[in-house]
């Protein structure tokens, strides 16, 4: 996505507050803890969402007067942070953009504390105390030109990337349960806009799958090389007119699709190979799947005639094409994922005839001895998807077309709908 739609799905009230600056170069760091989440210490973890956002330098210090000032740029600023604490990505992305804020939690008796700053070199070392494990602070009485934000102000509730809306987060590992904060971290890695099945169904046990290989060698890479397997498995079994067999494997397939995912997110190890990996075997498999269980039933025999099955076929081999570029020529005109537009459209993505929904239909056909007729019911559903696409793109575009806006509803406050 370009730097032109990432600004345009930006919150509106985000936007005023951003800093057009460049990246804060240096990040200090005080204080550690020797808590572990998703199998990283907290300091391994802020290192390393600081260098994925850009900020390389990352400096350790115990207090205020560790801070040596001798290299500091005299124009620059320095970020200010707590090692104690996890702070979710994107909001470490924001605060490197921005300029002369103190970062607030609530703290004792709802007494505001500072969990972060981002200030001019030359009050690093008076932001360093404040930011102290003991310090509270008068959000009020701060110098001229400084601002008091909590996280959602500070970066934007909407999380293009995974569409999503849902405020970023800021966790004290000294109050808050182990448990609470990985859950929390578990579900910032989820997608909002996703099927049924994926937001409904996996989010409990890929939790704690994702839980049980964090602290071992096996990478989201691994994970996604497995499921490549079962893409196989499961299309060997359709072909074969082994429906049922074909199904589980197919429903472990996409169960491994949500791990290896969101344990890439929250172990902070995906990367550019692990993306195309991943999202090249989601986009290239399903059309193969298809094909195989059309062979299936010529292999099994069907009550379906021969020539309404290649019908079948022939529609949802098109209708699966023609249904990715309906998606990718709305990124391309507008900026923002077709699901993404307007509730609607995010409720639709639920049931749409993407392969978890049409391997809800395969399933149960599979089960009552219909396989034939429920591949005819995904072409039939494929087909209606395409029609409900198609009309919300025309539609979208007399919209544009009368000067309004096409963003995502994801990316209004809370209350309101997307024009």
């Amino acid at each position: 996505m370009n730097d032109t739609t990432a600004t345009r799905d930006q919150a509106p009230e985000t936007q005023a507050a951003a800093d057009d600056s460049a990246i804060c170069p240096i990040a200090f760091i005080l204080g550690d803890s020797d808590r572990r989440f998703w199998g990283l210490g907290t300091i391994e973890r802020l290192r390393n969402s600081l260098a994925r956002v850009g900020v390389t330098d990352h400096r350790l210090v115990e207090t205020s007067d560790g801070i040596d000032m001798s290299d500091l740029p005299d124009d620059g600023k320095v970020m200010l942070l707590r090692g104690d604490h996890i702070y979710e990505e994107r909001l470490l992305k924001a605060l490197a953009r921005h300029r002369d804020i103190m970062l607030i939690l609530p703290g004792a008796d709802d007494r505001p504390r500072a969990a972060g700053a981002v200030v001019p070199a030359a009050q690093a070392r008076w932001a360093a105390e404040c930011v102290a494990p003991s310090a509270e602070i008068d959000a009020h009485a701060l110098p001229p030109g400084m601002r008091a934000m909590d996280p959602a102000q500070a970066a934007s509730s909407f999380d293009n990337q995974l569409r999503k809306r849902a405020a970023p987060y800021v966790f004290d590992t000294l109050r808050h349960r182990q448990e609470e904060i990985e859950k929390r971290m578990f579900q910032g890695a989820y997608k909002g806009v996703t099927d049924l099945v994926t937001k409904w169904l996996w989010p409990w046990p890929a939790r704690h799958v994702t839980r049980w290989l964090a602290p071992t060698p096996v990478t989201p890479n691994m994970v996604t090389a497995l499921s490549l397997v079962f893409v196989f498995v499961a299309m060997y079994f359709f072909g074969q007119g082994w429906f049922l067999w074909g199904v589980a494997a197919a429903w472990f397939m996409t169960f491994l699709d949500t791990v290896d995912g969101k344990l890439a997110r929250v172990t902070l190890t995906s990367s550019k190979w692990g993306n195309v990996f991943d999202h090249g075997i989601d986009l290239i498999h399903p059309p193969f799947w298809w094909a195989a269980w059309y062979y299936g039933c010529l292999a099994m025999g069907t009550a379906v005639s021969g020539d309404l099955l290649f019908a079948a076929l022939l529609v949802n081999l098109v209708g699966y094409v023609a249904g990715r570029l309906e998606e990718g020529l709305f990124i391309w005109r507008f900026g923002i994922e077709l699901h993404s537009w307007r509730r609607v459209d995010s409720l639709f993505r639920q049931i749409t005839a993407r392969r978890n929904p049409n391997l809800l239909l395969l399933t149960a056909g599979a089960l009552v001895g219909y396989p034939g007729e429920a591949f005819v019911a995904v072409a039939a559903w494929t087909a209606i998807s395409l029609a409900f696409h198609a009309v919300r793109i025309g539609q979208a575009v007399w919209l544009a077309r009368q000067g309004r806006t096409i963003r995502s509803w994801l990316s209004e406050p809370a209350g309101k709908t997307a024009a």
